[in-house]
């Protein structure tokens, strides 16, 4: 799993100028802005998670596989505090068989079958940001415009979705200002029923996500 350590989003927007009678021009304007605030993100183990072999005998004939949770380390290192948050995208766009955004592709088998899924979790209750006594997550699925009420379940990381930490409890102000935010992620895998699959050959899994910073 990489990294992405710095991002700039920019919007642009068309306005037209109306006035009484049509106007044969039309003006274009490009917003946006560069910001101070850098930061770089750091997975465990280079975030690399490796189930090793599994026998396809071991794999359920007409149902998904559940293969053992697994656990990696987050820390996110600003150069100041800011309000930022998190978004992954799928590098295996295409290849996860249930149609979610929690849910990553683990590549295809030699006949093209989509071989699995895997879901990326927070938990509030192991994330420390700076020196706050107590952590919260929140969402947003509007891109940042509104945020839902924070509090300490653990949450899925989507990939149309921003996830952020606050400290304050039962908030919709979204993500507080954080410097140095570490968190535990927990990763759950689940390999597509045998019968859909072709196993006759080896068949690697081959997940690949991008975990991203998103300024706010």
């Amino acid at each position: 799993m990489k990294t992405l350590l710095n991002t700039l989003t920019a919007c642009a927007w068309l306005t037209c100028a109306c006035a009484a009678q049509a106007a044969s021009t039309t003006e274009l304007t490009v917003g946006g802005s560069i910001t101070p605030m850098a930061c770089t993100p750091v997975l465990s183990a280079g975030g690399l998670v490796d189930f090793g072999k599994i026998s396809q005998k071991d794999l359920n004939q007409a149902t998904g596989t559940r293969l053992p949770l697994k656990s990696l380390t987050l820390t996110v290192s600003c150069n100041a505090p800011g309000r930022f948050a998190l978004r992954m995208r799928d590098n295996r766009d295409g290849t996860a068989h249930v149609n979610s955004e929690i849910y990553y592709g683990l590549g295809l088998d030699s006949a093209g079958n989509k071989l699995g899924v895997y879901s990326v979790s927070f938990d509030p209750k192991q994330t420390v940001a700076d020196t706050l006594p107590v952590t919260y997550g929140t969402e947003s699925t509007t891109g940042g415009v509104a945020w839902r009420t924070s509090n300490s379940n653990p949450i899925d990381i989507g990939s149309r979705s921003l996830l952020g930490f606050t400290d304050l409890a039962g908030s919709t102000a979204g993500p507080s200002a954080i410097q140095n935010l570490t968190s535990t992620l927990t990763l759950e895998a689940v390999i597509n029923a045998k019968q859909n699959l072709d196993l006759s050959v080896e068949t690697p899994m081959d997940g690949s996500a991008t975990l991203e910073v998103v300024y706010l």
